[in-house]
């Protein structure tokens, strides 16, 4: 992906076979109904349409993201397989062993949208704002457990760094993906849900779930009349959710030039615009190039981060 990746991605000579020549297919590292599920099944229809070929999102939850991530590192190097992938993507490699190299296994073709993440809890909890929610925590110092989509996710990060912020102590509990995570809550088995707004705005507004915060400096534009983190005390704090592709490194460059150009035009469509609104997500394009560099910022980031609060999965 970084500097080793792009000499990697021009073919060793003569031009690039037609692109696509088959099925392509969205590998999907959580579980159904999760956000990064939810773009993938927005954008593959006016893809698909425009680049004459089927594109089939496929779930693969399981490992932290390790095993869907595993797949595409020994999918053949042609752009054909493709990972849609979160924050969690560039956090693993500081937290845990991959049977991958992530800086160097991977050509960025995209970056795609973000949304911010939200703090809710079962209506029953005796806590309707962060205040109360903190002040909950620290008269129950390690009984409160939170739901996060994957042991070392952002979600994860994000709510470590509020836990050094707030000096509370509240236990993590990791699923599949931000679906399982969200009924974990609503079934009382998890006393916090820490995900994204995405994936819990359908159950705040029908009841199920309570909205505390969200962790945008701006409130959201699908939950309007919930506060951010920002005015609820906690000035500065900020975790911003963003989902992007990659595919193996390899892959001619014109073929992901043109995945690239295919996605932005996707997003630009008015089914994917009504359908990124309605999720509570908004459009986050950068080009291969400038994802590039994003995610080289990201992994730097992440790096400093995952050292300062021990976060580690073995």
């Amino acid at each position: 992906m970084l500097a080793a990746s792009a000499n990697a991605q021009a073919p060793a000579s003569g031009s690039a076979p037609p692109f696509p020549s088959r099925q392509i297919r969205f590998v999907v590292p959580f579980a159904a109904g999760g956000t990064i599920d939810i773009i993938g099944r927005l954008l593959a229809p006016s893809m698909g349409k425009v680049l004459g070929q089927q594109i089939v999102v496929e779930d693969r939850p399981g490992g932290g993201t390790v095993i869907a991530t595993e797949l595409v590192a020994r999918a053949p190097a042609d752009a054909h397989v493709i990972l849609l992938m979160g924050p969690s993507y560039t956090i693993n490699l500081f937290a845990r062993k991959l049977p991958y190299d992530t800086e160097r296994d991977f050509a960025g073709i995209a970056r795609l949208a973000a949304n911010p993440l939200l703090f809710s809890v079962h209506p029953s909890l005796p806590a309707r704002s962060m205040k109360e929610l903190v002040t909950l925590a620290k008269t129950k110092p390690g009984e409160l457990t939170y739901a996060t989509a994957s042991p070392t996710g952002f979600q994860r990060l994000a709510a470590e760094q509020f836990k050094l912020l707030s000096k509370i102590d509240i236990v993590n509990v990791p699923y599949q993906g931000g679906g399982p995570a969200t009924i974990a809550v609503m079934g009382g088995h998890t006393t916090i849900n820490f995900g994204n707004v995405s994936e819990a705005a359908p159950y705040v507004a029908a009841g199920r779930l309570r909205a505390i915060a969200v962790t945008s400096l701006t409130r959201s534009d699908v939950m309007k009349d919930v506060p951010t983190v920002h005015e609820s005390g906690y000035p500065g704090y900020e975790a911003t959710n963003w989902f992007g592709a990659v595919t193996r490194v390899g892959a001619p460059k014109s073929s992901i030039d043109r995945l690239s150009a295919e996605f932005a035009r996707a997003l630009d469509t008015p089914e994917v615009k009504s359908g990124l609104t309605r999720a509570g997500l908004v459009n986050a394009y950068l080009n291969a190039g400038q994802y590039e560099e994003y995610l080289r910022q990201q992994f730097r980031a992440n790096e400093k981060t995952v050292k300062a609060t021990g976060m580690r999965m073995e």
